[in-house]
């Protein structure tokens, strides 16, 4: 996914904490029912700025001890972005059924509710 804002109105620091509670951040294979490369977790940064705020957020989830495996979500610099095929855009809008039904099914809405939402 990718995110344009404009930092005046809503900082990267706010981008950071609602990213974290979305994902599972130790898992190193994918998210839940999407599994490999193209699905692992990442944070982009465009400048040395965001690069500090991103690596300092996943430091401070690391001290946290909310997770005993290690937070494995790369940060990376920002590359060319390429959007995925149209089936894929707005997915949950599309298919609302659908997408619940892979929330629940793949464990991630219990995964959200035991570690975030505590």
């Amino acid at each position: 996914v990718q995110i344009t804002f404009d930092p005046s109105i809503f900082p990267y620091q706010k981008l950071l904490d609602l990213y974290w509670p979305q994902i599972d951040p130790t898992d190193d294979g994918g998210q839940f029912f999407d599994r490999g490369p193209s699905y692992r977790t990442a944070i982009f940064y465009h400048n040395e700025t965001q690069k500090g705020l991103a690596e300092k957020s996943k430091q401070a989830l690391a001290e946290s001890g909310m997770f005993k495996d290690p937070i494995v979500t790369e940060i990376r610099p920002a590359a060319p972005f390429y959007e995925a095929e149209e089936y894929h855009q707005h997915f949950y809008k599309k298919n609302p059924d659908k997408y619940a039904t892979e929330q629940k099914e793949s464990g991630r809405e219990d995964f959200i509710k035991e570690n975030w939402q505590k």
